[in-house]
């Protein structure tokens, strides 16, 4: 049976450019729908997060322009300012559907990125 699932990933930009913000993006999602086999139509909507000194682009860029997911749903904002947290940040959590289960998900951590998984599902 068919069900909306969660999958997330997160990757770094190497600057604070719209260049730079928009290539992370679209790796990472490229990565994503090739890990998961996605297609767009699985993709129900997505929901990018940057840290906040990641202000030069919208991340949605990537799959709106990039990607050609003109009939996505997108969303764009910053994360949450926590000290110490790690910065240069793109996150994208995509909601899915598909016929798999949460565990068979691949959810991909890239560049200055692949700590976050580690720490916790608020990461």
């Amino acid at each position: 049976m068919s069900a909306c699932l969660g999958l997330r990933g997160a990757t770094t930009a190497d600057a604070n450019t719209k260049e730079a913000i928009v290539d992370a993006t679209e790796e990472l999602l490229r990565q994503m729908v090739a890990s998961n086999q996605l297609v767009e139509n699985d993709v129900a909507a997505v929901f990018f997060t940057t840290t906040r000194d990641l202000n030069a682009e919208f991340p949605a860029v990537a799959a709106r322009v990039r990607m050609g997911w003109e009939h996505t749903a997108l969303m764009n904002a910053h994360e949450m300012d926590v000290p110490d947290a790690a910065t240069s940040v793109v996150r994208v959590l995509l909601l899915v559907n598909t016929d798999k289960s949460k565990d068979e998900l691949v959810h991909v951590y890239l560049k200055g990125a692949q700590h976050l998984r580690s720490r916790g599902a608020t990461q």
